[in-house]
């Protein structure tokens, strides 16, 4: 037996199925079932009963940006803009040095929450490409425990900002995987447009795929996601773009959304919602009633759309608190989506797992025979009490290898007539 090798005994399924064992073999799953026999001289975990999920998965992250709070100011409106301005701020002071440190230092945060996979975009609007090479070499570094996809992304805008476009062909040029772009951001609606089809176009040329931040605004004629959704159609594009926060769809009226929906369906376009950033930063403008600043998940859902969640920002000139925990951010998403039912929270767990991988095209991402043995076992009995609890992450594994564990939370109760252990919060 190698290190690749390990055998997780009585474990529940995100499926419902429990007492299932896990057979992993050369970091590869071969087996699951109810009392499979452990080859002899395997590594063995001891599920104990408890979830055994897929790695969670990120589809929209900015880790140039992450753990930068504070520089070199703090965002005192909360804003959008006010973020987008003091990352311009921030950028000439940036040191590949520093970029690198807090990417993997985020990286390990990552791992330990269960994380195995990120989609980061990256600015490319400055001329160094500083952030492009710290995140090229980031990526390198972190391979064999986490998938790093990257995005090439305009944030000042693609027409907007002087060479954005060049450097952007830069970036996919050094190994960049994905093309991004901000069509809100333009100067006008048709430059925004105008940005859509170059981007599809350059992607459709170079076998790539798009995800745009798109209508990240509370202004309901905001709906460049339209044309993205036809590029898409136009381009053969199917099932590689993705729209990513469309939160002016909250602000929309009912009527055009019913056209827009079958629009994306048909062109085979993903969504990623960005709950906890979603609604910290929309709604600033309002008073009350006050809109809830996410894109309308429940409804994507039901048109036949696939929709992940992202975490978007950990301390960051947008965002000051997170910790890359993606229970979180499915705890947040069924709050604001109001998908409170036990189908749709176990549907926010997907949003943070399965979803996204397929997002980001994850190969051999999964629960099943003949899948990379790539897991997290949590403390809890299914997903809904894993996503109440924010449960702890016991142990994370990558290619059969455990690679983080995390003691149970377990309190000691000192109560008059009555001292016990308790496992936080699990119902028996």
């Amino acid at each position: 037996m190698n290190a690749d090798d390990l055998f997780v005994r009585n474990v529940a399924l995100p499926d419902g199925r429990s007492g299932q064992d896990v057979l992993a073999l050369g970091g590869r799953i071969v087996a699951i079932g109810p009392a499979l026999a452990a080859p002899a001289g395997i590594a063995e975990l001891d599920g104990r009963g408890l979830l055994l999920a897929p790695p969670f998965v990120d589809a929209h992250f900015h880790m140039d940006a992450t753990l930068s709070v504070g520089l070199p100011r703090v965002n005192e409106s909360g804003t959008l803009l006010e973020g987008i301005a003091l990352w311009g701020e921030l950028k000439p002071m940036l040191t590949q040095e520093a970029l690198v440190e807090r990417a993997l230092q985020y990286c390990d945060w990552a791992v330990a929450k269960g994380l195995l996979a990120i989609r980061s975009h990256v600015d490319v609007c400055d001329d160094r490409l500083l952030a492009v090479e710290a995140l090229l070499h980031v990526r390198e570094r972190v391979k064999s425990y986490i998938d790093l996809q990257l995005v090439a992304f305009p944030q000042d805008g693609l027409l907007r900002a002087p060479n954005a476009l060049a450097n952007l062909k830069r970036a996919l040029d050094k190994g960049v995987d994905v093309v991004g772009g901000i069509p809100h951001f333009e100067r006008t609606m048709a430059d925004g447009a105008e940005s859509v089809r170059i981007l599809c176009e350059l992607a459709a040329e170079r076998g790539l795929r798009v995800d745009m931040h798109c209508d990240e605004s509370d202004d309901p004629l905001s709906r460049h996601v339209e044309t993205l959704a036809a590029e898409a159609q136009r381009l053969g594009l199917h099932g590689r773009v993705t729209g990513s926060h469309l939160t002016s769809m909250h602000s929309m009226d009912n009527y055009y959304v019913s056209k827009l929906l079958p629009l994306m369906r048909e062109a085979g376009l993903h969504a990623v919602a960005n709950p906890l950033i979603n609604i910290t930063l929309q709604g600033r403008h309002d008073t009350y009633p006050k809109r809830r600043g996410m894109t309308r998940v429940p409804e994507l859902m039901a048109a036949g759309i696939n929709v992940g969640f992202g975490h978007d920002c950990v301390m960051d000139p947008w965002y000051p608190l997170g910790s890359g925990d993606m229970l979180e951010v499915a705890q947040m998403g069924l709050h604001v989506a109001q998908m409170t039912s036990q189908a749709q929270m176990r549907v926010c767990f997907d949003a943070v797992t399965v979803n996204n991988a397929r997002i980001l095209g994850l190969e051999g991402y999964g629960l099943e025979v003949g899948c990379n043995a790539d897991f997290v076992l949590l403390q809890a009995r299914d997903v809904v009490e894993a996503i109440r609890l924010r449960a702890v992450r016991l142990a994370v594994v990558r290619r059969g290898r455990v690679i983080a564990r995390t003691p149970a939370a377990r309190a000691a109760l000192d109560l008059p007539g009555r001292p016990s252990a308790v496992d936080w919060g699990l119902l028996r």
